[in-house]
């Protein structure tokens, strides 16, 4: 299945943004959209409605809990997958809790990372096509 939605990425170092919009890439024809911090990526959903979301769990200004909060309360249907360097079991549960669909350390392998994504993706829109 190829991946053809809008893709909301935020993040605030501007290499990762890079590395993983490179990965979403390899799965299709994606809009990446991007936000360097939380608040930033609340304000560009809001404006874009994007198919998906993917947040970093430590970023300035609003974290990626709070970013989640925020999002899901706009639209409580979004699907998001966290981000993050480090993977506490509080973190993780309470982005659970929120709704996040997956949650991925970005010293993940590339290859694993991708596959992940991959594998997201197609369960949460296994029966519809995003909008192009």
């Amino acid at each position: 299945m190829a991946f053809n939605g809008k893709v909301l990425l935020a993040d605030d170092e501007p290499h990762i943004r890079k590395f993983v919009g490179l990965l979403l890439k390899q799965l299709g024809p994606v809009s990446i959209i991007e936000a360097c911090n939380g608040q930033e990526g609340v304000a560009r959903y809001q404006q874009e409605r994007p198919d998906l979301v993917l947040l970093d769990v430590n970023m300035p200004i609003l974290d990626g809990i709070g970013a989640l909060r925020a999002i899901r309360q706009i639209d409580p249907d979004a699907i998001a997958i966290m981000l993050t360097s480090l993977a506490s079991r509080q973190i993780v549960e309470e982005a659970a809790d929120l709704g996040a669909v997956n949650y991925v350390r970005k010293d993940t392998p590339k290859d694993e990372l991708l596959k992940t994504l991959r594998e997201t993706i197609e369960a949460c829109f296994e029966d519809d096509e995003p909008a192009p």
